[in-house]
């Protein structure tokens, strides 16, 4: 075969093996720079929420959930990056799900979140009639715990994550 021919295979190959090496390198740096804040005190709207939580939880035959220090730490992290971005999201999920696999020996994680609510009640009645956030809190699950915050003009971010130890 002519070089010509194969140069542009050759040039192909070589920028994505640098690409490749590039991405490894960044999500390792990224994961070994997680480090687990001190977790705030419990408010009472988010005690409220885990109350009502593992009582639909009873009410369903399932068992209850035990609050854990490391997982409101974690989401208490990410319910700051939502406030501060203006967003509510799942961004960076892989990187929580991480943090609780190595510092909580979670072997499943998986989080709800929310935005604009402005009771316990009302945010937890939401995730129940969510298909998919209703999974999570009838899931397969040991430990919880949820993290609420108010933005500058008084509206609710939440995120309730969830794990099996």
């Amino acid at each position: 075969m002519k070089i010509t021919k194969l140069l542009p295979i050759l040039v192909v190959l070589a920028l994505l093996s640098i690409t490749s090496c590039a991405t490894d390198s960044m999500d390792e740096d990224v994961v070994n720079s997680i480090e687990i804040p001190t977790p705030p005190d419990a408010k009472e709207i988010e005690i409220e929420i885990m109350e009502l939580i593992n009582a639909y939880r009873i009410n369903e035959g399932l068992s209850l959930l035990e609050q854990h220090t490391t997982v409101k730490a974690v989401a208490s992290t990410h319910t700051d990056y939502m406030i501060e971005v203006n967003n509510v999201s799942h961004d960076n999920f892989f990187l929580r799900k991480q943090s609780l696999e190595e510092n909580a020996s979670a072997n499943h994680v998986s989080e709800n979140v929310a935005y604009g609510f402005n009771s316990a009640e009302s945010v937890v009645n939401a995730w129940i009639a969510s298909p998919s956030h209703l999974e999570n809190i009838v899931g397969d699950f040991t430990h919880f715990d949820v993290s609420a915050e108010q933005n500058s003009n008084g509206k609710w971010y939440f995120t309730n994550m969830f794990i099996n130890k």
